[in-house]
């Protein structure tokens, strides 16, 4: 089973976090956002004089890459309204790094599209829901399901998911989506799109929006559906886990992420500032950082019952839920079913 966003194999991501190296960055160019998701970690999405100039965007990418980043994940705000993202895309690819788009297609036409095919860039563009209105509610949106929809339909056009050319859709778990979920899987499947189901991460908006949450048996429930789904109609196999569906997370071994003003955390969910790419370079931040290296160390730093779970040795929760709901990114996941369901050991 592959790790991290489908890509990096177990032992690719063992060796990178012994040596210190990064196999991937996530950074945000910009917060603007056109939509107002209800589950959005992002709390301010208005214009910032402070956000990073197209040069300190390049400089940090060309830093991750020095210390091995071999695919840059494109964050926000929404990626596909920034005004300079075809020069950043080109940037990316003549530097012989990987991309991969998180959009809620607002801004991917038909030239974008053409534009990521011919980079073979990797997109992934927000669904929630296949009903229009339920989409738009979620999205915060009027009509941000038929945005959606024509980004599809553009991408489509350019080639995806054909001739190696990878979509998936991000979506996220929520009280009002989760029961056309094992059927959206299923079609997406059909479709060769990849599945990017998660469970909403505690922060901001979603605090804000407590209607969204479902339980932990309900989400046991869905994963065990999915995982069935896969295996039967698929052949694909996985075991159940949150917090990705049919994936695993352990971004902290070789990741990170830096915000559009340049602060580099370990991950949207971890909102814990360790640097500034301002003030020091972006290999000094990573190694000097006591944080990273708990989480790096997780097997022995990590508390609670994910300490003692049988499944401890592959899986560490999600740490982004444990940091909001606990304010302590090493303790145990409340938002596992293994835990709030009684499962792990005490």
């Amino acid at each position: 089973m592959q790790i991290y966003n489908l890509e990096f194999s177990e032992e690719e991501v063992r060796q990178a976090a012994a040596a210190g190296r990064l196999l991937s960055m996530e950074i945000e160019f910009s917060r603007l956002c056109n939509f107002r998701c209800t589950y959005c970690y992002v709390d301010e999405r208005g214009p910032n004089p402070a956000e990073l100039s197209l040069e300190e965007i390049q400089d940090v990418v060309l830093q991750a890459k020095a210390l091995g980043a071999r695919k840059i994940i494109i964050l926000g705000g929404e990626p596909s309204i920034y005004p300079r993202l075809p020069e950043m895309l080109n940037f990316l690819a003549d530097n012989g790094l990987a991309i991969e788009l998180f959009t809620n297609g607002s801004g991917v036409t038909s030239g974008l599209a053409q534009l990521l095919a011919s980079l073979q860039a990797r997109v992934v563009l927000k669904l929630n829901s296949r009903n229009p209105e339920l989409q738009d509610q979620l999205a915060g949106k009027k009509g941000a399901h038929t945005i959606i929809a024509q980004a599809l339909a553009n991408l489509k056009d350019a080639g995806y998911p054909e001739n190696g050319l990878f979509l998936a859709l991000s979506t996220v778990i929520c009280r009002q989506n989760i029961v056309e979920l094992p059927e959206m899987w299923r079609w997406l499947r059909q479709e060769g799109i990849e599945p990017y189901f998660e469970v909403i991460t505690p922060q901001a908006n979603a605090i804000e929006n407590s209607w969204l949450n479902v339980t932990g048996a309900e989400l046991k429930t869905l994963f065990t559906e999915l995982a069935a789904i896969d295996h039967g109609c698929f052949d694909r196999v996985w075991e159940p886990q949150p917090p990705l569906v049919g994936n695993r997370c352990m971004r902290h071994q070789v990741s990170c992420l830096v915000t559009a003003t340049g602060e580099v955390m370990p991950c949207v969910g971890v909102t814990l500032p360790i640097g500034n790419i301002r003030k020091e370079p972006l290999a000094d931040i990573l190694r000097n950082s006591i944080v990273m290296q708990n989480l790096k160390r997780y097997r022995d730093t990590i508390k609670g019952p994910c300490k003692s779970c049988e499944k401890a040795g592959e899986c560490y929760g999600c740490r982004g839920a444990a940091f909001q709901l606990t304010g302590d990114y090493l303790a145990s996941d409340p938002t596992c079913w293994r835990n709030c369901m009684g499962e792990a050991e005490t």
